[in-house]
């Protein structure tokens, strides 16, 4: 399972996940099973969406594409870079509090990619 993985053996996977992709060679169980899924609608330009759980998942994200846009800052505006991110969840499993601080956490994350190191097993 992919919490007993450390982060580099979740890449490795991932790539061999992307190449079996581009051959058309994914097997049934490289895409069954999953608990929860993340969708890169940025890649074609998406910002948003909504996205369905499909069981037995739990949970799904959607990520959009990066956007520079203004910002207000105090009484200045500056440019900032938004990453729109839409979630769902399977509320028999899940609630949105948990959701919420999910997505809290994602964002920092985000925000401060190395402090994704401090939480690495």
């Amino acid at each position: 399972a992919c919490q007993d993985l450390s982060i580099l053996e979740i890449a490795k996977e991932l790539n061999r996940l992307q190449q079996a992709a581009s051959e058309g060679n994914l097997s049934e169980s490289d895409i069954s099973d999953a608990t929860f899924t993340l969708s890169n609608i940025g890649a074609m330009g998406g910002t948003y969406m909504s996205p369905i759980v499909t069981p037995p998942q739990v949970a799904i994200g959607a990520m959009g594409k990066i956007q520079r846009l203004p910002r207000f800052v105090g009484d200045r505006v500056e440019e900032t870079f938004i990453m729109n991110i839409s979630w769902g969840g399977d509320h028999r499993a899940i609630d949105g509090a948990t959701m919420a601080k999910f997505s809290n956490q994602w964002k920092a994350y985000m925000e401060s990619p190395s402090s994704m190191i401090f939480s690495l097993k």
